[in-house]
């Protein structure tokens, strides 16, 4: 492991109510607790939007973020009947939000249009969360680096402000199959990511990247092995306070 910042990220999903709220107590009590490691990592939690505002009035515990899952390409208002705009989520307390989930790729989100969700959010002071990744398909096809090239250069503007963008690698075969990539190809996966983006960029520094796709608090300490990792976007996990403080205990074993 390197000593740069580490990454939790929970992807709740469509998950929770005004209760939920002691799951995020419980993970900001293991936080106070679990005080020699503060430095090292940090906590973003993606919930539905519908419970942000909420979330962020009862918080004390400035080391956890709160982020959403997806907004609308339109920065602010306008006839988008059931869309929420970037806007929206930064003035009800979001910091970050995940933009081209595959979940949401496989319902017809295009790389154009989450280049323009990219733009929206980056011009509200939004950390971006974007996710990349290939099908079980195009991994037979031999077809990875290049979906994962492709979606990078079509998703994200040269002009960007790049320090504010986070990229999740997802193989979506890996989504919720308890299935993960070998070691080796993780390895090869991600340091393409680092300098592809810095080659497309022409950036100075590299990418903070994630890694997403049954990431849970046994499989994790497999994880600790690769130091190209900076972290993890976790899902199903990260709606048990226990699974995902373990998740989080386990990497630093």
């Amino acid at each position: 492991m390197t000593n740069k910042l580490k990454y939790f990220v929970g992807n709740w999903k469509m998950f929770g109510d005004f209760t939920s709220f002691k799951i995020i107590y419980k993970i900001s009590q293991f936080n106070t607790n679990f005080s020699k490691f503060q430095r090292k990592y940090k906590i973003i939690l993606c919930v539905p939007s519908t419970l942000i505002y909420f979330f962020e009035s009862k918080m004390q515990s400035r080391l956890i973020s709160l982020g959403a899952q997806n907004c609308h390409h339109h920065p602010s208002s306008g006839p988008f009947t059931g869309s929420i705009s970037s806007s929206m989520l930064k003035k009800v307390g979001a910091e970050y939000v995940i933009l081209g989930h595959s979940e949401n790729r496989s319902e017809g989100e295009t790389s154009l249009l989450i280049k323009k969700k990219i733009k929206s959010a980056l011009s509200r002071n939004l950390g971006v969360i974007f996710c990349i990744g290939e099908t079980q398909q195009e991994k037979k096809r031999g077809k990875t680096f290049s979906v994962l090239r492709n979606q990078i250069k079509k998703s994200i503007e040269k002009k960007s402000r790049l320090n504010k963008i986070i990229i999740a690698y997802e193989p979506v075969w890996a989504i919720g199959t308890g299935k993960v990539p070998k070691i080796d190809d993780l390895k090869k996966i991600f340091s393409f990511i680092k300098k592809e983006f810095k080659k497309i960029y022409k950036t100075k520094s590299l990418p903070t990247v994630l890694y997403g796709g049954s990431v849970n608090e046994v499989n994790v300490s497999m994880f600790s092995q690769i130091s190209q990792i900076d972290g993890f976007l976790i899902g199903g996990a990260s709606q048990s306070s226990k699974k995902f403080i373990d998740i989080i205990k386990n990497y630093y074993k």
